[in-house]
C-alpha cells in the first residue's frame, strides 16, 4: 500500500451533541446491555442469540432519550400532517355540494382558497417532520455505535476469535444504518398510517355506512396476507443479513491476504469461493424480492377491486339520491387516501422485521460476556515482581487446558526466558500477563497481588507486550509508536527507535509523520517488528513481554536489538519467548515449557548439561541458523555452547 503523510488523514466528525452524550462509551456500560442472564448459541454465524426480537428493537429507546424533544416534535408534524390530508376531501365535499351545485362564486373562492391553505399546511408540516428527524436519527445511530465499538473493544480475545470480522462489520454499519431508518421513518408511518386508517375508515362509515362497510370487510385479506408474509420474511431476512457478513469477510480476508494469494496463483481458486458467497446473497435477495413482489401486488389489487365496488354501489346510490354527488366524490378521495396507507403496510412490515432482525443481530454483540472485569486496586509504584502461581487455562470452547500447574516467579529486574517447542503454550502464558485472557485455574500475581484485582488500565500501564505478530494500524509512525504512551516526548521516542534498530524511520518521505498503509503492509516484516518493539520499549512498563519479537529480523539486525535491549531490560522485569538460541542470552534464567507446564527452571548452562530436551531445541534451532547464514553464525554458536 502507498505511503501517505499524516495529513492526508482524513478524520471523523462526531457532533458536539454526540461526544457530550456519548463521550464515556469506553467506560460505560452500554445502554443496549440487558439486565445479567444466561444465553443459548445459535448458527448462522459463530453468535450469540438474544431474546425476543421486538423487545431488542425496544431497547434502542434509551439512545433516543436525549433527543426526546425531537421524536415528540416528529410525532406532532406527523399527525398534523396527517389531518391535514383528511381535511382536504371534506373541504372539497363542500365545496361541490355547497357553491358548485348552487353557483355561489364567492363561497368558491372562500373554500377553494381553504382548500389551498391546508394543502400549503400539510407540505409545511411535512417538512418540519422531516427537519426535526434527521437529527435525531443519527444521533441515535452514532450513539449505538460508538457504544457498540466500545463494547468489541472490552470483549476478550476469545470473543474475536469466534467471529468473522465481517460479521462485525456488517452489524456496525448496515444494521445499525437499517434501525435508523426504521426509527426515522418506518416506526413513524405505522402509527401515522394506523392512525389515518382508523380515522378514514370512520369517517366512511359515517358518511354512507354500505360502502363503508365494504371498505372495512376489505380490511380482512389485508391482514391475512400481512401475517402470511412475516413469517416467510423474517427467516429470509435474517439469512441475507447473515450472508452479507460472510461477503464482507470474504472480502476483507481477501484484501488482507492479498500477496500470499498472488504468490501461490491462487486468485482464481480464491475467487471462485467469493463467488459462491456472493451468487449466494444474490439468489436469496432474489427470493426475497419474489416473495415481497407477490405480498405487494395482492397487497394493492385488493384496495383496486375496493374500489371498483364502491363506484358501482355508490354510482347507484348518487342516481337514487341515497348520498350527494359531493359526498361521493370526498368518499371516494378519502378511500383513495388509504391506498398509499394500506399498500405501504407491506413495505413498512418489512422495514420493520429487517429492523427487528438488525436489532437482534446488534445485541448478540452487547449480549456478549465480558469475562474482563475491573480490580479495585491499582498499583502506583510497582516493583515488578512476577509470580504464576498454579496456573492452569482452556479456552471457552475446549475442555482440555492448554496451560497446566503453571508455576514460577520472576524477581523484579530478573528476566526470563520462555523456550518451548511449537504449541507448547508460549504465547498463551504471555497473554495471560496482562489479562488479554483470565486464568481458568490458579492466579498471577505482580508485587503480590492478583492481576484480577489491578485496575486493567492501571496493569497495561505496568505491562508492555510487544507481539511476534506485529500490529500496525493506518496512521502515522508517531501514533503507531506512542499508541501506549502518548505523552512521550521527542528524546524518548529517538531512544527507543535506538534500542529497536528502527532508524530505517528517518528516511521515510515524512519521517515520524509518515502514515503507513492498513496493517503496515508497506513495511517489511522486519521493520514492522522493530517498531512494534520500539512501541513497548517506549511506555517504559515495569514489567515487559516480548513474544519472539525478534524472529523476523537478520543475524546482523538481530545482534544490534538484543545488545541494546540488553541495557533497557536493566531494572525491568522480562519475559522473552525465545526460538533462537541468542534470544536466550537476554535472560538470567530460563524456564521450559512442555505439554502446558513448565518441566524445568534454571539458568541457560544448567539446562544445557542437564536437560536434553532443552540441548535439543537449541541444536534444531542452531542447526537452521547455521544452514540457513552458514559460518556467519558459528561463533553465535560457540557463544552459546561455552556460555
Amino acid at each position: 500500500m502507498p505511503i501517505m503523510t499524516s495529513e492526508h488523514n482524513s478524520q471523523a466528525v462526531i457532533s458536539d451533541e454526540v461526544r457530550t452524550l456519548y463521550g464515556d462509551a469506553l467506560t460505560r456500560e452500554p445502554a443496549l446491555a440487558p439486565p445479567p442472564r444466561s444465553g443459548n448459541l445459535l448458527r448462522s454465524g459463530n453468535h450469540l442469540r438474544s431474546g425476543n426480537r421486538l423487545a431488542n428493537l425496544w431497547r434502542a429507546r434509551t439512545y433516543m432519550r436525549p433527543y426526546i424533544g425531537r421524536f415528540t416534535a416528529m410525532v406532532v408534524f406527523a399527525f398534523l400532517s396527517t389531518m391535514a390530508g383528511i381535511v382536504t376531501p371534506l373541504v372539497t365535499q363542500r365545496i361541490i355540494d355547497g357553491p358548485v351545485a348552487h353557483s355561489d362564486h364567492r363561497g368558491l373562492w372562500v373554500l377553494g382558497s381553504a382548500a389551498i391553505g391546508v394543502g400549503v399546511v400539510e407540505a409545511l408540516f411535512m417538512f418540519l417532520r422531516r427537519w426535526v428527524v434527521a437529527r435525531a436519527t443519527l444521533g441515535v445511530e452514532a450513539g449505538i455505535r460508538l457504544d457498540m465499538y466500545a463494547k468489541l473493544q472490552r470483549l476478550p480475545l476469545g470473543f474475536h476469535t469466534q467471529w468473522e470480522s465481517g460479521q462485525l462489520l456488517s452489524r456496525i454499519m448496515n444494521d445499525l444504518s437499517t434501525v435508523r431508518r426504521f426509527l426515522g421513518f418506518g416506526l413513524l408511518f405505522i402509527i401515522m398510517n394506523t392512525f389515518q386508517i382508523v380515522i378514514v375508515a370512520i369517517l366512511l362509515l359515517r358518511m354512507y355506512w354500505p360502502l363503508g362497510i365494504v371498505v372495512v370487510i376489505s380490511a380482512a385479506p389485508i391482514v391475512w396476507l400481512c401475517l402470511w408474509n412475516e413469517r416467510r420474511y423474517v427467516k429470509i431476512s435474517r439469512t441475507i443479513q447473515d450472508q452479507t457478513g460472510d461477503v464482507a469477510s470474504a472480502v476483507e480476508e481477501s484484501v488482507h491476504g492479498l500477496r500470499v494469494i498472488k504468490a501461490f496463483g491462487r486468485s482464481e481458486h480464491i475467487y471462485d469461493g467469493f463467488n459462491d458467497k456472493a451468487t449466494t446473497l444474490w439468489q436469496t435477495s432474489l427470493d426475497r424480492v419474489k416473495l415481497v413482489s407477490a405480498f405487494w401486488t395482492f397487497l394493492e389489487a385488493i384496495p383496486t377491486l375496493t374500489l371498483i365496488v364502491v363506484l358501482a354501489i355508490g354510482a347507484y346510490a348518487a342516481a337514487h339520491g341515497h348520498l350527494t354527488l359531493g359526498t361521493l366524490v370526498a368518499f371516494i378521495t378519502l378511500m383513495l387516501s388509504l391506498i398509499w396507507p394500506i399498500s405501504s403496510l407491506g413495505f413498512l412490515l418489512s422495514m420493520t422485521q429487517d429492523a427487528m432482525t438488525a436489532s437482534d443481530r446488534i445485541t448478540e454483540i452487547f449480549d456478549a460476556p465480558e469475562t474482563i472485569h475491573d480490580g479495585p486496586r491499582c498499583l502506583d509504584d510497582p516493583r515488578g515482581e512476577l509470580v504464576f502461581d498454579d496456573v492452569s487455562f482452556h479456552y471457552p470452547d475446549s475442555d482440555d487446558d492448554v496451560l497446566r500447574d503453571v508455576n514460577l516467579t520472576v524477581a523484579p529486574g530478573e528476566t526470563i526466558a520462555l523456550v518451548g517447542g511449537t504449541g507448547s503454550g508460549k504465547t498463551t502464558l504471555t497473554a495471560l500477563v496482562p489479562r488479554l485472557a483470565d486464568v481458568t485455574g490458579g492466579a498471577i500475581r505482580i508485587d503480590g497481588v492478583d492481576v484480577r484485582d489491578l485496575r486493567v488500565e492501571n496493569l497495561r500501564s505496568i505491562v508492555a507486550t510487544a507481539f511476534e505478530d506485529a500490529t500496525l494500524f493506518s496512521m502515522s509512525v508517531r501514533e503507531n509508536l506512542t499508541l501506549g504512551r502518548p505523552e512521550a516526548t521527542e528524546e524518548e521516542i529517538a531512544e527507543a527507535i535506538d534500542v529497536a534498530q528502527a532508524g530505517f524511520v528517518w528516511d521515510l518521505p515524512w519521517g515520524l509523520d509518515t502514515r503507513i498503509g492498513e496493517q503496515g503492509m508497506s513495511l517489511s516484516g522486519g521493520q514492522r517488528q522493530r517498531l512494534a518493539l520500539a512501541r513497548a520499549v517506549l511506555v517504559k512498563p515495569r514489567i515487559l513481554v516480548l513474544d519472539d519479537t525478534l524472529s523476523a529480523l537478520d543475524m546482523n539486525t538481530e545482534a544490534l536489538v538484543e545488545e541494546a535491549l540488553k541495557r533497557v531490560l536493566v531494572g525491568v522485569t522480562g519475559i522473552v519467548v525465545a526460538h533462537r538460541a541468542s534470544t536466550v542470552l537476554l535472560a538470567d534464567r530460563v524456564a521450559l515449557l512442555q505439554e502446558g507446564t513448565i518441566t524445568h527452571v534454571g539458568t541457560h548452562p544448567e539446562l544445557l548439561a542437564t536437560v536434553p530436551e532443552y540441548r535439543e531445541l537449541l541444536s534444531a534451532d542452531y542447526d537452521a541458523e547455521q544452514g540457513m547464514s552458514g559460518g556467519a553464525v558459528e561463533n553465535r554458536g560457540k557463544e552459546v555452547d561455552h556460555a
